[in-house]
């Protein structure tokens, strides 16, 4: 889990009377309507499918200034993930970011490309908005556009750029939460549903009860919506990430909330959701280049022997 998730869902579920680990936090949940759970799934889905879908899914734009989603200045749309960022974030990074993503959606003819459509499809439907700050700098989140901003689009994190360590799955870890929170979510909802009696949330299950993933780090997210899609995101993450055999690489060092870090340990501790991974995300979508990811930052070991 990134630090990046926890405070965005504590903001979104700290109740009036205020249990955040800080006040800065449970002041701005003060301000948070009651109503979200109305337009919301999860503290961050839009329920109503109203966004307009163009002919070409695969639509790639530029960096462009706006006025429209303040309190950002300037948006990228791809693949109907829309960044959104003020003027410190770099336009490069904004733009290598986007190349991620059309990395991970490759027009592959080997791929399900009419279920690949679909997925990047319901992006623009619930309206995805993935804000660019820089580091931990929260400050657009006590601007009083957020609030609106957060009711029409659907906001479930944040990717920072210039993090300490760890940049690289920064940016794939929360392009994968918005996948599939919103599009396999849409796409797959028997297998990826954010729903109890989906193949993710009984796989959930097992290796929460046999100790390969410990939730006990979210257990102080109040609202129980919003802890079990936080809970159902960061599983799907840690398995698609460790299927992509990204974790041994540029995951965490001495991690303790997902032990199955390998594609192999995937197949044989919970067999039933590598099935349906690969009858699902597998056909859709890939990791991105390792080019790439290099582009982003070190590894770990190389970030550890940096400090030496």
């Amino acid at each position: 889990m990134q630090a990046s998730t926890r405070v965005l869902a504590l903001l979104l579920c700290v109740s009036a009377a205020g249990t955040a680990g800080s006040s800065g936090l449970a002041a701005a949940a003060d301000t948070h309507a009651a109503g979200m759970n109305e337009t919301h799934f999860g503290g961050c889905v839009l329920r109503n499918a109203d966004g307009d879908v163009p002919d070409d899914v695969y639509r790639h734009g530029g960096v462009m200034p706006t006025s429209t989603i303040a309190p950002f200045h300037k948006a990228l749309e791809v693949y109907g993930l829309k960044l959104a960022a003020r003027d410190d974030i770099a336009d490069d990074f904004m733009i290598l970011v986007a190349q991620a993503i059309t990395e991970m959606f490759p027009q592959d003819p080997g791929l399900d490309l009419a279920m690949q459509r679909e997925v990047l499809a319901n992006h623009y439907r619930h309206k995805a908005l993935i804000p660019v700050p820089l580091g931990f700098d929260y400050s657009f989140m006590d601007e009083r556009q957020w609030r609106a901003l957060e009711r029409q689009y659907s906001i479930c994190d944040v990717i920072m750029q210039n993090v300490p360590e760890g940049q690289v799955m920064e940016v794939v870890e929360h392009i994968l939460h918005y996948v599939t929170d919103i599009g396999l979510h849409f796409a797959y909802p028997d297998v990826w549903g954010i729903d109890k009696g989906s193949t993710l949330a009984r796989a959930m299950n097992i290796a929460i009860e046999n100790g390969y993933y410990d939730i006990s780090g979210y257990a102080d997210i109040e609202d129980p919506g919003i802890r079990f899609r936080v809970e159902m995101q960061e599983f799907a993450y840690w398995f698609i990430s460790s299927a992509w055999d990204l974790q041994e690489p540029y995951g965490p060092k001495d991690e303790r909330e997902w032990l199955l870090l390998t594609p192999e340990a995937l197949r044989q501790k919970l067999p039933e959701m590598y099935a349906a991974y690969e009858d699902t995300a597998a056909r859709i979508m890939v990791a991105p280049s390792l080019e790439t990811l290099r582009k982003f930052g070190p590894t770990r070991a190389e970030e550890s022997a940096s400090r030496r």
